[in-house]
């Protein structure tokens, strides 16, 4: 299965993003894609690729300029958020540009010269972002206004990513959790704590951490990003690695300033996934059955219970359930809710899966789903029990019968 796996220890940007997925790509795709990011019609955008060394790593800069004009390392969404430099000459160059609204953004998305891949997935991002400013500035969306410059730049970094991701058709994209950096960001109206506050609401339900680096390392256009494309984040799997790319940031700090993505195959499905488990010795088997099924409403993943020896020789239940990490906080509110536990273990486990998929056949009965599920060298076919069981009702025969003849007949 083809697996792009994505390394944030130093965080991620829109354009540390590109450049990392830009350098998995082959030479004659390097040379297209360049070209079609140029053409794509992003008013006033040159984008051009540079090396880029860091702690003694190369790697590529995605350089991204706007009329002639670079902008800082970080983005300057609109004139509530966080900036790419900071400093009084940032904040007086801001106001002699025009600004633009989601929609505005939404007719130039809309436009560009780029398959619909590519603008379902930018306009999905720009949503994110755009949703996210509205929460945290307390306005609505429709209010939401991006600064000129930031937004071509912005918008360049979010198609960018799209278009390579689009090229390198990965079945899966996993990642580390996130290193957010510390410290404090400069804005257009003050001084705001990293991550900025777009930045941690993107990033709720995603693992992250403070290695006490200094700096604003995940901006809001790399954490919607993430948020949108990467399907589970947690320790790397077992990966096969065809391809490794770096893609560099501007600032220098004691650890290299890069995203590091790896491009391989990986033999199943991977996640990074939270057992919560607690004892129960005094609650009924009709109860215990009602909390499982508002567990699985809630997200699980899984839920069972095992019988279990507790103290003074009591027979109890051990309330197994896994989830996402996303999930756990509703999935622990759902077992305090309906069980008796007053305490909740935690467990994180690396959980492989086979890859499954559901397909329809044609049958002499009608439509029939079959489930298959592969990988480790296994592939297993089986149909559905529930339209096995309506063909049986309606034709007065055994399952094992209707399964016989569908199998015959396919």
């Amino acid at each position: 299965m083809k697996t792009i796996y994505l390394d944030l220890q130093m965080g991620a940007a829109g354009d540390m993003l590109s450049a990392a997925l830009f350098e998995l790509l082959d030479d004659k795709q390097k040379t297209d894609f360049l070209h079609k990011i140029n053409a794509a019609g992003i008013p006033g955008v040159a984008v051009s690729i540079e090396s880029s060394v860091k702690c003694g790593i190369t790697g590529t800069h995605f350089k991204v300029t706007v009329n002639g004009e670079e902008e800082g390392e970080y983005e300057h969404h609109h004139e509530h958020g966080p900036s790419r430099a900071s400093g009084t000459a940032e904040h007086e160059h801001e106001h002699h540009h025009h600004h633009s609204s989601l929609h505005d953004i939404e007719h130039l998305i809309e436009h560009l010269q780029v398959s619909d891949f590519v603008k379902k997935h930018a306009l999905a991002v720009y949503n994110l972002i755009a949703q996210v400013e509205s929460h945290a500035h307390g306005k609505p969306v429709t209010d939401i206004h991006f600064h000129e410059v930031g937004t071509m730049d912005a918008v360049t970094d979010i198609t960018a990513t799209c278009m390579l991701i689009e090229l390198l058709a990965p079945v899966k994209i996993l990642a580390s959790p996130v290193n957010v950096g510390s410290g404090q960001v400069h804005c257009a109206h003050g001084i705001l704590p990293v991550p900025a506050p777009a930045t941690a609401f993107l990033l709720q339900g995603i693992p992250t951490y403070n290695n006490q680096i200094t700096g604003e390392l995940c901006t809001p256009t790399g954490a919607a990003l993430l948020k949108h494309f990467v399907n589970s984040f947690g320790n790397m799997p077992a990966i096969t690695t065809q391809s490794i790319g770096y893609g560099m940031g501007q600032k220098d700090f004691e650890a290299a300033n890069c995203v590091r993505a790896m491009l391989g195959e990986a033999n199943a499905n991977y996640q990074s996934i939270v057992e919560l488990t607690c004892n129960l010795d005094d609650i009924s088997a009709e109860k215990i059955g009602f909390a499982i099924e508002q567990l699985f409403e809630a997200g699980a993943v899984e839920a069972y219970t095992v019988p279990v020896t507790m103290k003074k020789s009591r027979p109890g239940n051990l309330l197994c359930v896994m989830c996402k990490e996303q999930d756990k906080s509703k999935i622990l509110e759902t077992i305090f809710k309906h069980t008796t536990t007053l305490g909740v273990r935690e467990n994180i486990s690396n959980r492989y899966t086979l890859e499954r998929t559901i397909e329809t056949v044609q049958t002499k009965f009608g439509p029939v789903r079959v489930k298959k599920a592969e990988g480790f060298g296994v592939n297993r076919t089986k149909f559905e029990y529930e339209d096995l069981a309506r063909i049986a009702r309606e034709t007065g025969k055994s399952i094992e019968e209707v399964t016989d003849i569908i199998s015959r007949q396919i």
